[in-house]
């Protein structure tokens, strides 16, 4: 289906205001932990993305789910949806009792995401801790493990794909009081995987303070990596997340060299979280830095989860986010970067942005200017 501005901005309004759902009996939340949390996959003109319904905000959203699976606003239907249904594999469990959801999880519809590491050296400490992080939260309910074992992350990505048709998987980590940052232990991970099952394979974690370690997950079988700036101001990341921004800028960018190298233009990616405080100049700044060294910026929207410190910090407006994502998919097109291209994470998937239906609109729009000579 030919993508349209309609579509893209109302994916953008349901992201940052979220969806009203009077039954919150639904098929597959994300509520609390790591990764998109308080929020529910839905597909929207063919295009899946999370949607906030845990929030504060989503309690108040104009948008509401009605009868017959259809976002109304104000009582009138918009568009029909379809939710993602509980897989298969989350039937399952390890030999020694622990059901696989608790190992990884299904994000978005096609995507196998697992926080390898359910800790991390700086959360829960209010001078260290970054303060939109809920990577805790799920440990504390028992919904996850503290850390998965190589040989448990095999087993359960082999059913997934199996029994799910999962496409990629995503391995993200909270960081260790390691120099490595968490790279060596998700090498352990990706070669057992990579062992077990083909599937193509994301990994997630800070600039190790020896970049080497980039080069041996490379070796292992990992396809891509996403080294995530979150903010990119210096006075929002002193602001909120005070300790992760002791890795200055210039060394993401450092290490974003050095992996662009290893793994190919695409195939490194950072997440930019909009609406923290960073202006749109200095998110398309940043951005268009990183896609000179050929580099993905991705930008979501900020997403305030409950139980945290941003808790009550307002998510961007959607005139805000889309002063930001139609420029900077002119920016992607342009650097001829393309995120179906990539291999696997974050940016593929596309599901905590509507920058990929900016980015296909935008596309769309080179091709046919390009016909019409």
């Amino acid at each position: 289906m030919t993508a349209t501005v309609e579509s893209q901005q109302l994916m953008t309004d349901l992201q940052t205001k979220g969806l009203r759902i009077d039954n919150k009996v639904l098929p597959l939340t994300r509520k609390g932990g790591a990764g998109p949390s308080d929020h529910q996959a839905i597909v929207v003109d063919g295009q899946s993305i999370m949607v906030p319904v845990f929030t504060e905000g989503a309690e108040h959203s104009p948008y509401r789910l009605g009868a017959g699976m259809q976002v109304e606003l104000k009582g009138i239907p918009l568009v029909d949806i379809t939710m993602q249904s509980k897989p298969r594999f989350y039937e399952l469990s390890t030999k020694d009792g622990i059901p696989y959801s608790k190992i990884a999880t299904l994000h978005s519809t096609d995507v196998l995401a697992t926080t390898v590491l359910q800790e991390c050296i700086r959360y829960g400490q209010e001078d260290t801790s970054c303060q939109f992080c809920s990577i805790g939260q799920s440990l504390e309910a028992g919904k996850t493990i503290a850390q998965k074992t190589p040989d448990q992350l095999a087993e359960v990505a082999l059913a997934a794909y199996e029994l799910d048709g999962v496409s990629q998987m995503v391995m993200t980590t909270g960081t260790p009081p390691t120099a490595d940052r968490g790279a060596a232990m998700l090498a352990e991970c990706v070669k057992a995987v990579k062992a077990a099952v083909p599937l193509p394979i994301q990994v997630q974690c800070e600039p190790p303070k020896d970049l080497s370690h980039l080069r041996q997950l490379k070796a292992v079988g990992a396809d891509s990596i996403g080294m995530h700036l979150e903010a990119v101001s210096e006075r929002v990341r002193q602001k909120v997340m005070a300790s992760k921004a002791n890795i200055r800028v210039s060394e993401y960018l450092k290490a974003f060299e050095y992996a662009v190298e290893l793994f190919g233009r695409g195939n490194v990616s950072t997440y930019i979280l909009a609406g923290l405080g960073d202006t749109q100049d200095e998110i398309l700044s940043i951005s268009q830095r990183c896609l000179d060294i050929g580099v993905y910026p991705f930008v979501v929207p900020f997403v305030p989860i409950s139980g945290t410190r941003l808790a009550n910090h307002p998510p961007p407006s959607t005139e805000f986010m889309d002063s930001i994502l139609e420029p900077l998919s002119q920016m992607i097109v342009a650097a001829n970067l393309d995120s179906d291209a990539q291999v696997a994470g974050c940016a593929k998937c596309g599901a905590c942005s509507s920058l990929k239906r900016y980015e296909r609109v935008e596309r769309e729009k080179v091709e046919y200017r390009a016909e019409a000579g």
